[in-house]
């Protein structure tokens, strides 16, 4: 019998165990919330950068002859706005610099907010204390509020709306980093790693970098939504992208006096902003159940 058993688990092919990342790939590839939310922005996104070979009509000529028609309107499948410009297009197009906007801003915050936590959370002492108590400074106004007076101090512009969104999140994402690093700094790779004489650069970027940008990645991820909304807000009040740019903020600031005559049309770029901003929402709500292996 046990003869038998030795040969039974000789001959057992070896199953490799699956890794973290893997592990969580396939869980949230199950996930069809997320995979359909995923497909819509991927298809977005490749719209708007192949928006010049998609044959659309020309999104900053307009026509006041042919100005608001309603959607369903042949040769304009979703009508025109109030200068009689393809709606379609100006959609498409205008997803380039709302997403830009939108998810730039997240990714420079990204990259700071993690650089300077994980020194705080790996150094701590005074170092910690200052970084941190200036990070809580920002924390005294609303990022809606913040974000408008550093771009009105700064002026209009995409550059300058890119920037203040950036000082905006940058504090949150540093506040991430540094409470996951915080609790990595003294698990036992790190003290072994200590013990091999590595220095405080090579431990933070090689051993405890790895391990704290998974859920400061899809913290920043559930940021992309907010950021587009701010965005939009900042070219709805003037302080974003210039006309004639195609922009989904400013097309529902230009919009606005045409609710009441063709409110389907005005409520098109709200549509657009919505859903990318829901389908970000909804992905990192995946990304975050996908990563924590324990549930």
């Amino acid at each position: 019998m046990t003869v038998m058993s030795d040969t039974v688990l000789q001959a057992a092919p070896a199953t490799k165990a699956r890794g973290y990342w893997a592990t969580v790939g396939r869980r949230i590839s199950r996930d069809k919330v997320s995979m359909v939310c995923a497909f819509v922005l991927v298809l977005i996104v490749l719209s708007a950068l192949c928006a010049p070979w998609l044959g659309l009509a020309d999104p900053y000529q307009g026509s006041m002859i042919r100005r608001l028609r309603h959607i369903g309107t042949p040769n304009y499948p979703l009508g025109t706005d109030e200068l009689g410009r393809d709606m379609l297009a100006r959609l498409i197009y205008g997803g380039r610099l709302s997403l830009i906007i939108g998810i730039l801003p997240v990714i420079l915050a990204f990259m700071i907010g993690t650089s300077l936590g994980l020194v705080a959370g790996y150094v701590g002492g005074r170092l910690n204390t200052a970084i941190m108590r200036t990070i809580d400074v920002f924390y005294a106004f609303p990022s809606v509020l913040l974000a408008i007076a550093i771009s009105g101090a700064l002026g209009a512009g995409i550059v300058n709306s890119i920037v203040s969104l950036t000082i905006v999140f940058v504090p949150q994402i540093t506040r991430v980093a540094e409470s996951v690093t915080t609790g990595v700094r003294n698990m036992d790779f790190v003290e072994a790693a200590r013990a091999s004489g590595a220095g405080p650069f090579t431990i933070m970027r090689v051993h405890m970098l790895g391990n704290v940008l998974g859920p400061i990645f899809v913290y920043a991820t559930g940021l992309i939504s907010v950021s587009m909304i701010l965005a939009a807000g900042l070219s709805f009040l003037g302080l974003g992208t210039k006309p004639p740019e195609p922009e989904w903020g400013l097309m529902l600031n230009t919009l606005r006096t045409a609710i009441y005559v063709n409110p389907w049309v005005a409520a098109l770029p709200g549509v657009m902003i919505f859903a990318v901003s829901i389908c970000f929402n909804l992905l990192s709500d995946g990304m975050r159940s996908a990563m924590d292996i324990r549930n």
